[in-house]
């Protein structure tokens, strides 16, 4: 039975979702930790034990082996690898792009797959390097399509859930047409392809841009795999956006590499002198035994599993709570790079105010990006409803004065509300500390657009003097009356 995606719950484009084939399910968001059978450092037992509920491994490894060819076709792969959850299978794009070059067709890696009893398969997409000119990602993309309508045309749909991977290389519009076109195809899950170089050189800018582009184009009700994202520290800026599943096989790469994972970046494991975690592996050894320990690598491998299942639980209760902006803050803070991608996401508010959930537990106040949260920007939009009558009045000194047909208080970012609103989201759920410039012109914005909704009424803002020369600019057809105290 192909798969089928309920989403439970939301924030921002966030989505808890329940994935299921009508006998495995797993919950989402959620890793799919790498397996090489050649080489598993944790096995894919003793990671269903840890909570992992899917795995990818990769099909045209096990086609050119020797060793498990034979024993994928006639044990399954579920036996082979001892794994009774979800399995992805990655048809050789990978060694693709390495290698410019494979012994494989997109039919026989598409048969071999449905062979050995993958859940999701893949087709032979192209996986086209980000900084390749235009002309060849039109290319290759068109080859990727291509093939996918081949694959879809005799697929096994009843056993297998074929996924439709979206390239496009770094042009927007090429992504959007692609997610287009496959959610025309009637596909239910779609790994966005090739974006593992951006995040190897930290382009994480460039990584949201081609992601919101991707979904723009992709039906909402599809589940989106970001193919090669490990590191816990991006995971919640990339669910913000919608992706649902991440494949990496930075748990075990890192470890060989001596490098320990937390969720605000890594360490290699000699510079450390104490253990920043509570996992069986840090609680049984200090930094010293770790570093002189004949399995190192292996427990390494062990931790950073660990830290990264542990980030998706904290992204899944963070949708639930209503605070994955505040999550996003957090995590984005820990690299430059981080930052200027979680800037970047900001940039699509108008896009994700429509995905995000209306009401929520609270709001945080955490500098100038939380200006451009989604909460502010459809407070804004809700602002215009307010009706001022023919006299208003906007204090900021939260109290309520005579002589006016209506008065409003106001709270920065979001701006005027009745006293009426004071205890519903977000006016009474938010936690602002004290006021800055940004979060007050921020709040003016929500004063202009209250005055251009109420042409006809004479709105005044009293406010003290500091704060004059932003409303005036921000929101130029109210009267300023200044009360210092």
């Amino acid at each position: 039975m192909a798969l089928s995606f309920e989403v439970l719950e939301k924030d921002i484009a966030g989505r808890i979702g329940r994935l299921s084939d009508g006998k495995k399910t797993i919950r989402t968001p959620a890793l799919l930790p790498v397996i090489n059978p050649h080489l598993p450092i944790i096995t894919p037992r003793e990671m269903q034990d840890m909570g992992v509920q899917a795995l990818i491994t990769n099909a045209y490894i096990i086609s050119r082996s020797s060793e498990f060819r034979e024993r994928a076709l006639s044990e399954g792969l579920h036996a082979m690898l001892d794994f009774d959850g979800l399995i992805m299978t990655d048809s050789g794009s990978f060694q693709l792009s390495v290698y410019g070059d494979i012994e494989i067709s997109n039919q026989q890696t598409i048969e071999f797959q449905q062979a050995i009893g993958s859940d999701i398969i893949v087709p032979l997409d192209i996986p086209t390097h980000p900084d390749t000119d235009r002309e060849n990602v039109e290319k290759e993309l068109a080859i990727t399509l291509s093939r996918l309508r081949e694959a879809n045309g005799f697929a096994d749909h009843t056993h297998h859930t074929l996924a439709g991977p979206v390239q496009g290389g770094l042009f927007t519009d090429l992504r959007e047409q692609a997610g287009r076109e496959i959610s025309a195809m009637g596909l239910k899950f779609c790994p966005l392809g090739a974006v593992v170089p951006l995040m190897e050189t930290y382009r994480y800018k460039d990584l949201v841009r081609v992601v919101m582009a991707a979904k723009r184009g992709l039906n909402p009700g599809i589940c989106v795999h970001l193919f090669g994202a490990g590191h816990p520290s991006m995971f919640a800026l990339a669910v913000a956006m919608g992706c649902d599943l991440f494949d990496s096989a930075a748990y075990a790469l890192y470890a060989k590499a001596g490098r320990y994972m937390t969720t605000h970046g890594s360490y290699h494991l000699d510079e450390l002198s104490y253990l920043p975690c509570a996992c069986q592996v840090c609680s049984t050894h200090t930094a010293e035994t770790l570093q002189k320990s004949p399995d190192k690598e292996r427990l390494l491998a062990l931790h950073n599993l660990h830290v990264t299942l542990a980030e998706i639980n904290r992204i899944r209760q963070a949708i639930r709570d209503g605070v994955l902006w505040e999550l996003v803050d957090e995590r984005c803070r820990g690299h430059p790079q981080l930052l200027r991608g979680y800037r970047e996401l900001l940039t699509f508010g108008e896009e994700l105010k429509h995905q995000d959930r209306v009401s929520k537990r609270r709001f945080f106040y955490r500098g100038t990006e939380s200006c451009f949260r989604t909460e502010v920007l459809r407070y804004h939009d809700m602002v215009t409803r307010f009706d001022t009558k023919k006299t208003a009045l906007i204090t900021f000194d939260q109290k309520m004065h005579d002589g006016y047909d209506t008065v409003f208080f106001f709270k920065p970012p979001f701006g005027p509300y009745p006293p009426e609103l004071f205890e519903s989201f977000p006016i009474g759920q938010s936690e602002i500390p004290d006021w800055d410039r940004e979060m007050v012109r921020s709040g003016c914005i929500g004063i202009d657009r209250l005055s251009k909704a109420n042409p006809e009424a004479r709105i005044t803002v009293r406010c003290r003097s500091c704060w004059k020369d932003i409303v005036t600019s921000t929101a130029p057809d109210v009267e300023v009356d200044v009360e210092d105290l």
